[in-house]
């Protein structure tokens, strides 16, 4: 089914096909037509689905003219409300329609300004958000939309309360949509206070990475992992690759090695300044960084369509984690690989993370590595030589030149 046969306004269409799209995901099949009937929506859907489009959309067409504030999207960080607004902005570009972002970590200028001038939609983080409302610049009492996003995101940083405190001063007689990978009994219940008779529209196993993607163990003792991910940089022909690390001054100390070693790297984290970090992002989307370290701020949402690989150069805590990291490849059915460094110490984190996901992860070894005893090699059948599957122009290589 095309877009034009699922209600959507003619301006809204338009900015569709301005932004290249032609036929509706899976999530946007299913959720558009419940969002513009009116009906409270929890939705539950693989990353890099389309999910921000399945409401922005209808929202949109709902919303018509130029008006009041009547629509509210919560997000959990500071990029993702920034990346959310400007998809908002790219879908609504045919219409009259405002909107505005509102986060922390930068002056108020900018956003008195553009709230003085009079905007129909808001995308805000809670604390900045709550701010503006003490300050008197922000009043929810005409919102008749709705929209928290990454609701299991926002019980992790504690954020929870926050949302309670700005959903309690929204009007009741309002549409409500809540987007969360999981529903843990919190968000569960979250449900039951905020939303009245929701649809779920759930595609996909909640558990489950995307199919599009590929993935592989890299065993190596635990002095060897800075060596093997320069090497697999070396053997790998890639578009861009985003590596995760647990901490930030672990991704500080990657990132300069890396940069050391020549390669254009940006680095992502909770310590870098809101310029530093939208800088960072910015310069990885237009290929002007081919490589990215980050934290886990960057394993939910960051939209970047030309990531080919994702590297997790410390095994996530959690499996839940490990499925919103490699979810930065792979996105919308295009093809993705996922390498995972792991050492001795990381056994038990990697036997939850397949448990998790439901299969279990090939360990390969690269040939002519030289690598230093680790019993990981030695406990696991004969290893798979080679690294992510041939795909043209993301084929693996051994020992050739990098991309360029």
């Amino acid at each position: 089914m095309p877009f034009s046969k699922l209600g959507l306004s003619p301006k809204v269409l338009e900015g569709v096909r301005a932004s290249g799209y032609t036929d509706p995901t899976a999530v946007q099949l299913r959720a558009i037509p419940v969002v513009m009937s009116g009906r409270d929506l929890i939705g539950s859907s693989q990353t890099g689905t389309g999910k921000t489009a399945a409401f922005a959309l209808p929202i949109l067409s709902r919303l018509g003219h130029h008006g009041a504030l009547r629509a509210l999207v919560i997000e959990p960080t500071r990029e993702l409300a920034a990346q959310v607004e400007t998809a908002i902005r790219d879908y609504g570009r045919f219409t009259n329609l405002r909107t505005t972002v509102l986060y922390g970590g930068t002056g108020y200028g900018r956003q008195d300004q553009a709230l003085r001038q009079g905007v129909d939609i808001v995308v805000a983080t809670p604390g900045r958000l709550l701010d503006q409302m003490q300050r008197g610049m922000v009043s929810l009492r005409l919102i008749e939309i709705l929209v928290l996003d990454e609701a299991d995101r926002m019980l992790d940083m504690g954020f929870l309360p926050d949302v309670r405190r700005i959903i309690a001063r929204c009007p009741r007689a309002r549409q409500t949509m809540l987007f969360s990978a999981t529903i843990p009994p919190e968000i569960e219940q979250l449900c039951h206070w905020a939303l009245n008779d929701a649809e779920t529209v759930e595609i996909g196993q909640r558990r489950s990475p995307a199919e599009t993607v590929t993935h592989a163990l890299y065993p190596v003792a635990v002095d060897q992992k800075q060596e093997l991910l320069e090497d697999l940089l070396r053997r790998t022909d890639y578009d861009q690759v985003l590596i995760f690390c647990r901490t930030k001054h672990g991704a500080d100390r990657v990132a300069s090695k890396l940069h050391h070693e020549g390669h254009a790297v940006a680095v992502l984290h909770s310590n870098r300044t809101q310029r530093e970090r939208e800088q960072a992002l910015n310069g990885f989307r237009n290929g002007r960084y081919e490589v990215m370290v980050a934290t886990d701020i960057a394993a939910r949402g960051i939209d970047v369509e030309q990531i080919s690989h994702v590297i997790n150069f410390d095994v996530p805590h959690h499996p839940e984690d490990y499925v919103h990291r490699i979810g930065r490849t792979g996105r919308a059915q295009s093809v993705g690989d996922a390498f995972t460094i792991m050492t001795a110490e990381d056994l038990q984190e990697v036997a939850a993370i397949e448990r998790f996901i439901g299969q279990k992860i090939p360990r390969v070894k690269l040939e002519g590595f030289a690598y230093k005893y680790t019993r990981l090699i030695d406990d696991h059948p004969p290893p798979i030589f080679g690294g992510g599957r041939s795909r043209g122009r993301r084929s693996f290589s051994y020992g050739g030149r990098r991309r360029r």
